[in-house]
């Protein structure tokens, strides 16, 4: 089996609760505080991890709560690799409002990389990397905004396949160098294209021009409550949302990620993968806060996907 490595440079602390109601100037009373580690990449390795996929995430780390992310990552069974750095890691705070079944999200934007330290942290994804690279997530201060770009060109040149999940100037710039699969939301790709996406061929046409300019070979496209679409050069599919209890959106682009790679590593076609993927997120979606999904769950919800080929 193929190994998958992620790269998260914004990793958090994920800290959620919930409260009966939300409201200015008043205290909120709030539930037991959970801890779960978060990030793009962090998320993604939990997933694919639990599916039964070799992993390890690298991220840098500082302070206490740095510390507590260790911590936390080896209570999952996650291979891990921290890279020291000055500043502190981020806590991320999510509060589920019971009253309206809303759910509040409180992202701070991470600490300052110097040079050193994200160079640090590329060197050590991609020293023990034998295939797969997943680069995800926001990119902190200090680290250039061209930083995926330069990674993915990194991984190919060394022979590696790079999965590629960010958004903005960020996702933007990162596909100047070719990667495997990219995985953008459909706001995302409206942006990156400069126009509106409002109907299934539209939306392929935008995939395929990713591919046919050479920036990706393939694009997971996430619409939300709608689905997703997986597209290739010759192939392309629709999956439906799965039906079920909606206890929480949180990680479940990053479950649609983890699904996928963990397929591709254990060599499963593109398809198979993506029902993977899409039954990851699914499962992901029913569990609250930042817990992400059961891999149990998710394996008898990939035989509920359907998918219907477009083109």
């Amino acid at each position: 089996m193929a190994r998958i490595v992620t790269l998260t440079l914004n990793p958090a602390v994920d800290v959620s609760t919930t409260t009966e109601h939300v409201e200015p100037e008043h205290k909120l009373r709030c539930t037991q505080v959970q801890r779960h580690p978060g990030g793009g990449g962090i998320n993604v390795a939990r997933v694919a991890h639990r599916l039964g996929a070799s992993v390890l995430a690298v991220y840098p780390a500082g302070g206490l709560s740095g510390t507590v992310l260790g911590q936390l990552l080896d209570a999952e069974g996650v291979p891990h690799a921290a890279l020291p750095i000055a500043g502190d890691t981020r806590e991320s705070f999510h509060v589920h409002e019971n009253a309206h079944a809303r759910d509040w999200r409180f992202v701070l934007p991470g600490p300052t990389l110097a040079p050193a330290e994200w160079q640090a942290c590329l060197r050590e994804a991609l020293d023990p990397c034998e295939d797969l690279l997943v680069l995800s997530g926001s990119l902190p201060p200090g680290v250039p905004m061209d930083f995926y770009a330069q990674a993915a060109r990194a991984a190919t040149a060394a022979g590696r396949r790079c999965v590629l999940d960010a958004s903005g100037e960020a996702l933007a710039a990162g596909l100047a160098a070719p990667v495997f699969l990219v995985k953008p939301s459909l706001r995302e790709l409206a942006e990156l294209t400069g126009h509106p996406l409002p109907d299934p061929a539209s939306r392929l046409q935008a995939c395929r021009a990713l591919v046919a300019r050479g920036a990706t070979q393939w694009v997971a496209l996430s619409l939300g409550a709608e689905g997703a679409m997986l597209v290739g050069a010759d192939q392309a599919w629709f999956a439906q949302a799965l039906t079920g209890p909606v206890a929480s959106t949180i990680g479940a682009g990053d479950s649609l990620v983890g699904g996928l790679v963990a397929g591709i590593a254990a060599g499963a076609t593109a398809s198979d993968a993506f029902r993977l993927g899409m039954a990851a997120s699914a499962a992901a979606v029913r569990t609250r806060g930042t817990a992400l999904g059961d891999a149990a769950e998710a394996k008898q919800l990939a035989q509920e996907v359907a998918l219907l080929p477009v083109q």
